[in-house]
């Protein structure tokens, strides 16, 4: 309707709606009354004037007593004369989103709302929300009618905000507008279904936190979420990669007896099944199929997936044939999956089988199983196989891997295979493929094995161009020789080895001298004990006393130069202290007994108490052969005073007198017992005590050595299995005879003296004529020398 005429009888209110105007107005002697019965200050409730309206051309269109003002919030209806007249919900809907939509939101939209000429109820706002589709418009209509009396919450009012809120993606609003619907549910003690629109949307947000808290609260006010909704939350965390929060989620799920339905089944299962959680997985499996539902493929496969790499093999292949029994096929995904199981599990005649069964269903092998497989079966030892697999793998136009050819080239080296390995490592470097340092050390010492040296130094040399490191592959081969036994292609290798500018430490330089000693190469082992020494390297006590003892074993004079040639190499003090015992006292400028003191107190006790005991051994094996005996009793004297042997004297007071030289060289024992009776005679002679016997505690190695030297004069001493052993008072009286008395004291008159006849039998002297009249016998201890 256009601008209306009124009777200058009668001042029209403003405003285009006739029933807009709040308050009383005057004008001309008339006052307007309210419907509600509220009058002015003066005049009855009652209009009794006319109003004519007109149209824009002045035309009357209609005469009558009017409409009536209401007053805004309290009249439900209008008067048309002295009719009331109900407001229709559609008038009252239209009315509602008129001011909504031209005043938008703030205060001047609920200022105008107020003024509303009629008594709004929540039907017509929730019809009013479902017209306007601006979510601020909808948030300010729902904010002010929230402060209405007449306000009561409503969950289809809830969906349509959350919605307006989700098609603007204001999520801020809607967690928001969330924990208001939680106040309202908790204060009206309402559910509401629009806790899942909420979560729903939140979810396909990806807001995981928001989500999650939301979940909780709807949990804790104890309204009831849907099957879809927890289907979306789970998707959401198990997406995301948090599978823990979606079992939480199920587990919640589960706890409110919400029914689970085919969806629902086909995400936990695999997610179950795929996080480790076996037995819950197995446990909803079984339930899916009580329930009638049909599991599909992709439920089969993660469970036959899962079942395998947990090495539940068994009831992997069960749940395989299960599926085939449903008329699935097996995808290849699957297919590789049991090859793999059962491969890493080392049931490779049941992979195999798979293999077969693989490629008839029309699939082709990827890279990755041919690799498994070839190398698998290789590893196991099955080089047959493993090699007509690789063959396959090579014409089905895949080029196998560096960790392919190496498998089996390593295998090929293990069992001896040169053939093999060579044709193998051959066609890797003619494909351009780089062998690794573990491919090359499995052919060098195949090679070294199989003792081919000059194949061998191919190899290394070409490993060498390849940028590797070659100085320990070069001295494991060398090892491999010494170890063997094999001297002479050691020392080849060696000087291949210096040749070529590669090293080799000391420790394997050693080995190889101690190699040639042993094989009396005397003339090599020179060079390389030089080596060793000029390397910084130092010889310790041991190896001196090892050379020492060659020369005791020795029986050719040249050899006996070359060996002293050597100890002089050494450069060690014990070769001066060699040199220096065997000068007179002249050069010396020292008696014997403290030049022997003198070197032995140079000794760390703590670090070569056991070297110290093999180098006292040895020497007085030595010593004793050359006739040195007061050199070798001197040796004795001191090293018993230096606590090397500190068990070997026993004085058990009256009861018995003790020398145990079991731990003894041949000629430490010797000089030990010759020099113990000594003590035991100066003891029983000077100061009268006599033991009631006296044990020679030799063993059965020295038993005979040392009864054959006590036999020469006589003694009263008795030969067990293990012990020599006399009464103290026979002791006494053998002690008094003068030829014991030379013997112990040594003065020997002449080399036909009985005793020392003795002892060149035992010890051949450095004369070849005596050497090659009396070979030696093998007498001396294996822990001596």
């Amino acid at each position: 309707m256009g601008p209306n005429s009124i009777s200058p009888n009668v001042s029209p209110s403003k405003g285009p709606n006739l029933v807009s105007n709040v308050g009383h107005v005057r004008a001309n002697n008339f006052v307007r009354n309210y419907c509600a019965g509220k009058n002015g200050e003066a005049g009855s409730g009652e209009w009794t004037e006319d109003i004519e309206y007109l149209d824009e051309s002045g035309s009357v269109i209609y005469s009558g007593k009017g409409i009536r003002s209401v007053e805004p919030g309290v009249d439900d209806h209008v008067m048309i004369g002295g009719i009331k007249k109900p407001i229709l919900n559609a008038s009252a809907v239209a009315k509602i989103v008129e001011v909504v939509k031209r005043w938008k939101w703030g205060p001047e939209l609920e200022t105008q709302l107020d003024k509303l000429q009629f008594v709004p109820n929540m039907t017509h706002v929730v019809q009013a929300l479902k017209i306007i589709n601006e979510s601020d418009a909808l948030l300010s209509l729902f904010k002010w009618a929230k402060r209405q009396t007449w306000y009561v919450p409503n969950d289809e009012c809830y969906v349509m905000l959350f919605d307006g809120l989700n098609q603007s993606r204001d999520f801020d609003g809607i967690q928001s507008l969330f924990d208001e619907m939680v106040c309202d549910s908790i204060k009206s003690a309402t559910q509401f279904s629009a806790y899942n629109r909420v979560l729903k949307y939140l979810a396909k947000a990806e807001k995981l936190e928001v989500s999650f808290c939301c979940f909780k609260k709807v949990q804790d006010s104890g309204c009831k979420i849907d099957t879809e909704t927890y289907n979306i939350l789970m998707m959401l965390f198990l997406n995301k990669g948090l599978p823990y929060k979606a079992f939480e989620i199920y587990e919640s799920m589960e706890a409110a007896h919400c029914s689970l339905d085919g969806s629902t089944y086909e995400l936990m299962i695999p997610s179950l099944a795929k996080s480790g959680r076996l037995d819950a997985a197995t446990k909803l499996f079984q339930e899916m199929k009580e329930r009638n539902f049909r599991p599909s493929l992709g439920v089969f496969s993660s469970l036959v997936d899962s079942m395998g790499k947990a090495g539940r093999l068994e009831t992997s292949m069960k749940i395989y044939m299960e599926m085939q029994g449903l008329g699935l096929r097996p995808s290849a995904i699957m297919y590789v999956s049991l090859i793999e199981s059962y491969t890493k599990a080392g049931k490779l005649d049941a992979a195999l089988r798979l293999w077969d069964q693989m490629k008839i269903a029309g699939f082709r092998p990827n890279f990755g199983l041919y690799t498994l497989i070839i190398e698998s079966h290789a590893k196991s030892g099955k080089l047959d196989i493993a090699m007509s697999i690789f063959r396959d793998m090579e014409k089905a136009g895949f080029l196998p891997t560096p960790s392919t050819y190496s498998s089996l080239l390593e295998m090929h080296a293990a069992s001896g295979q040169v053939d093999a390995a060579m044709k193998l490592y051959n066609s890797m470097t003619n494909a351009g493929l780089r062998p690794g340092l573990s491919t090359y050390t499995a052919l060098l010492t195949l090679l070294a094995h199989k003792k081919l040296v000059d194949v061998a130094a191919k190899i290394l040399l070409e490993m060498k161009a390849m940028g590797f490191s070659v100085d320990v592959s070069a001295s494991d081969v060398l090892m491999v020789y010494i170890k063997d036994g094999s001297v002479d292609l050691s020392l080849r290798w060696l000087r291949f080895m210096s040749s070529s500018g590669i090293r080799t430490n000391n420790f394997i330089i050693r080995q190889l001298f101690e190699s040639c000693m042993k094989n009396g190469l005397y003339e090599s082992a020179k060079p390389l004990l030089e080596t060793y020494v000029n390397s910084a390297a130092k010889v310790d006590l041991i190896l001196y006393t090892s050379i020492l003892a060659y020369l005791v074993r020795c029986q050719e004079e040249q050899n006996e130069r070359q060996l002293m040639a050597i100890l002089s190499a050494t450069r060690h003090k014990a070769h001066a202290f060699m040199c220096g015992l065997f000068t007179g006292p002249e050069q010396r400028k020292q008696p014997v007994l403290s030049f022997v003191r003198e070197f032995f107190q140079g000794i760390d006790y703590e670090l070569e108490e056991g070297a110290a005991k093999y180098f006292v051994n040895v020497l007085l094996n030595y010593l004793v052969l050359m006739g040195q005996i007061n050199r070798a009793r001197c040796v004795w004297k001191v090293a018993y005073e230096n606590k090397l042997f500190p068990k070997a004297i026993v004085f058990d007071q009256h009861i018995a007198w003790s020398l145990d030289v079991r731990n003894l060289s041949v000629g430490a024992a010797l000089v030990a017992v010759v020099h113990t009776l000594h003590r035991f005679r100066k003891r029983m002679l000077y100061y009268g005590v006599i033991p009631r016997r006296i044990k020679l505690v030799t063993g059965p190695t020295l038993r005979i050595v040392v009864a054959q030297m006590l036999s020469s004069v006589e003694s009263p001493f008795e030969v067990s299995k293990v012990v020599l052993r006399a009464p103290g008072d026979s002791v006494m009286e053998w002690f008094k005879k003068p030829i014991v008395q030379q013997f112990l004291l040594n003065e020997i008159p002449s080399r036909a003296d009985i005793l020392m006849h003795r002892l060149n039998i035992l010890f051949p002297t450095s004369a070849p004529e005596i050497r090659s009249l009396s070979p030696p016998k093998q007498l001396i201890s294996a822990k001596a020398v």
